[in-house]
């Protein structure tokens, strides 16, 4: 790809001037220091001087801090000096010297600044800063947004699609109600003359939203690549500077190098760092805010897009659109709001297929079990699962990547590293085969759409000592209330196993029990799947739908209400607890047979797994409402 090289002939013109004004400066500092001939004075010794003043041939004397200039009477010899000059010395005596042999004496009167200096005075500073400001303004006009005086440039990066390094749709999966609505960005970008020509206004923004990792900045390019056009990519937070106003110049400038190239994209990532709500806690707007500034600015180059035959059009992308200001989200800025969301069973098929290519895999890999078993995973997620299984090859000095190393990939990214350096004492490691069988059974009798495909008690991750690995076996989207309580009861079937065993439980469920409380919570308060009380929803839908948040702060309700809500979630739980143990009892066998399966193995999977589950058996329903009789 041919660059252009700028006309640099004013640069040189600067560049001798420089030197001229340079060379002049040097001249004046070294004629400043060079002797004058007119000034010197043969310096003689100070005792010389005193002895010369004793012996009355002193006619006056200059004196000075760092000089005493005097004149004697008589020459001591023929064509000799007549003024001399010598170096003080701290003498408090030497005035009551000079005036008792008459030695006519004064302060050196101040010496007028010479041409010279009056110009170094004058010249120099001056002429230091305008070289000193020069060099910076050149450098940062070659260094682009480096620049030590271009904090107010855009520091956005500009690419140019070519053959090697263009993303098109075909390089994106899983998004395919995404890549329909941004195909029609590019036909703008393309033709905006057969939209302009019946009257149509090309849409000025478009705003991605989804959650992490799901390909939201690799959609962006991939229009840029298929329209063949300029692609500024800027991430919100380089807007904000500490310097006062730097934001709104940077959206200025950003916009400004956009219209030269239009038609281009501008894509500005995590567009929350600039564009959250104006409106305070108290509804009242902010003041002077650097944020704020920048943001109007924004809104305001938005809506100064004029109608042109080049468009510039704005894609931006975020996590939180549910913090954004209103002005951004309204028409005629943002126009569209495209959901890129995690991708469904197909989906990740298509993104195995496309990241698997780059990689060497064994005969007989079959990526839709692991695209099956990968529900919920993102794009970003699955490459890296990818990328894991060629490492986990490469390690074990193998040159293709095998079933085995994707399926260590899944956990790896799921439950975490396997820490075999971590011993347990064998009394917790009894404990935590059994929390993990009885997960296993109970897991396996529940209703849904997992599949109980691994049990290890070899601690992974932070915490985790042991882990039962559920895998789905459909792509689900909806969760009955059942289906929910199923969850419930295999959460705590770890804890009631340690109940029904040893009597006793232990600190192993702390994360169970959160998980449990959570989705009851959930059920009561925001899915309304209480009979007591009704179809409502009591928690608040809060921010961070995309971030996996799940702190929905309550409503204001009621003591008696809030009291009803606490009643709920524990009989909710209460219920699953008792279905867990319940399930147990009526397959003791079976849970002391497989626990000392893994306790030997440390790890059961696959058929073997398979086979021992399907001997578990479910108790009748009037069984599972029995209270259980405590262990």
């Amino acid at each position: 790809m041919a660059i252009r090289q700028d006309d640099n002939r004013p640069s040189r013109r600067f560049g001798i001037i420089n030197l001229l004004l340079i060379g002049f400066g040097v001249l004046l500092l070294v004629s400043n220091f060079l002797p004058n001939p007119a000034n010197q004075v043969p310096r003689v010794p100070y005792s010389l001087f005193i002895g010369q003043v004793d012996a009355d041939n002193v006619k006056r004397a200059y004196i000075t801090s760092d000089q005493i200039r005097y004149e004697l009477k008589e020459a001591p010899a023929e064509d000799a000096p007549t003024v001399l000059a010598t170096t003080p010395i701290f003498d408090m005596e030497l005035p009551q010297r000079l005036e008792q042999h008459g030695v006519e004496f004064a302060a050196a009167p101040p010496r007028k600044p010479s041409f010279i200096t009056t110009a170094l005075s004058w010249i120099v500073p001056p002429l230091i800063f305008i070289v000193v400001l020069q060099f910076f303004a050149r450098r940062s006009g070659m260094g682009g947004a480096q620049g030590a005086l271009s904090f107010t440039k855009s520091k956005a990066k500009v690419y140019v699609p070519d053959e090697e390094s263009r993303v098109t749709f075909a390089d994106v999966a899983g998004v395919d109600e995404a890549k329909t609505e941004l195909t029609e960005i590019v036909d703008f970008l393309k033709t905006p003359e057969r939209y302009t020509a019946i009257g149509a206004r090309i849409p000025k923004g478009v705003l991605l939203v989804g959650p992490p990792g799901t390909g939201k900045t690799l959609l962006s390019k991939a229009v840029a690549g298929e329209a063949g056009v300029p692609f500024f990519i800027i991430s919100g937070s380089e807007f904000v500077e500490l310097f006062v106003g730097a934001g709104a110049a940077r959206v200025r400038d950003l916009f400004e190098e956009a219209k030269k190239k239009a038609p281009c994209i501008i894509f500005i990532d995590e567009l929350d760092a600039i564009g959250k709500s104006r409106a305070g806690s108290m509804g009242m707007m902010g003041g002077n805010d650097e944020r704020e500034q920048t943001l109007n600015q924004l809104l305001t180059e938005m809506d100064g897009f004029a109608a042109q035959d080049k468009p510039v059009i704005v894609l931006a992308a975020t996590n939180q659109p549910e913090v954004l200001d209103a002005a951004l989200l309204r028409p005629g800025r943002f126009d569209r709001q495209v959901l890129v969301d995690r991708p469904d069973l197909s989906g990740r098929r298509t993104i195995l297929d496309i990241y698997a290519k780059k990689v060497k895999l064994a005969e007989g890999v079959d990526l839709d079990l692991i695209a099956q078993a990968t529900s919920g995973f993102a794009g970003a997620d699955l490459a890296n699962l990818v990328n894991e299984g060629a490492l986990l090859a490469a390690r074990a000095m193998r040159t293709t990547v095998a079933q085995g190393d994707l399926n260590e990939a899944i956990e790896r990214v799921v439950a975490g590293l396997e820490k075999k350096s971590r011993v347990l004492q064998p009394d917790e490691k009894r404990v935590v085969a059994y929390h993990e069988v009885g997960h296993a059974i109970v897991g396996h009798l529940m209703p849904g759409g997992s599949k109980v495909a691994k049990i290890s008690i070899v601690p992974r991750g932070m915490a985790a000592l042991g882990y039962t690995l559920q895998l789905p076996t459909e792509e689900r989207f909806l969760n009955s209330k059942e289906d929910l309580e199923g969850q419930i009861a295999t959460l705590l079937g770890g804890r009631s196993a340690e109940e029904i065993i040893f009597g006793e439980v232990t600190t192993g469920a702390a994360n169970d029990l959160q998980r449990a409380t959570d989705i009851a919570e959930q059920m009561v308060g925001t899915y309304g799947m209480s009979d007591t009380l009704g179809p409502l929803a009591y928690d608040k839908q809060g921010g961070g739908r995309f971030l996996g948040g799940t702190n929905n702060p309550r409503r204001v309700v009621s003591d008696a209400t809030a009291q009803a809500i606490d009643r709920e979630v524990r009989g909710l739980v209460d219920r699953a607890h008792d279905r867990a143990l319940t399930i147990l009892r009526h397959n003791n066998d079976l849970l002391e047979s497989i626990s000392q399966k893994i306790l030997e193995k440390e790890v059961i999977e696959g058929d073997e797994l398979k086979d021992l589950l399907a001997s578990s058996v479910m108790p009748h329903d009037a069984l599972l409402n029995a209270p259980a009789v405590a262990a």
